[in-house]
């Protein structure tokens, strides 16, 4: 599974195990209450790793674009160079995109 699905899986959790323990608060089931906490953290863990694994990405795309910029500098080829900013800039965004929260 990718990151994009393993985010969306959860949250789907995340807000299923929400429902379960506000129905369980509501009908004073204890057990219920805490399977929906706990599937609730779950969801949320999940949507956290997906973003570690989105922000792992971006580093690298960062780094490599970096690096394709200044060989693309050494060489006086303008077009590496574009490219290489072009993939440093979508790393950055990634990972800005993923972050902690």
């Amino acid at each position: 599974m990718g990151n994009k699905t393993n985010r969306a899986k959860g949250k789907l959790e995340e807000l299923a195990g929400k429902a379960k323990a506000k129905v369980g608060k509501a009908i004073g089931n204890q057990q219920m209450q805490a399977e929906g906490k706990t599937r609730e953290l779950g969801g949320k863990g999940l949507q956290q790793i997906a973003k570690a694994g989105e922000r792992a990405k971006g580093k690298v795309e960062e780094v490599t674009g970096r690096a394709k910029k200044k060989v693309g500098a050494a060489l006086e080829n303008e077009q590496m160079q574009v490219e290489g900013k072009i993939k440093e800039l979508k790393g950055k965004t990634r990972q800005r995109l993923n972050k902690k929260s």
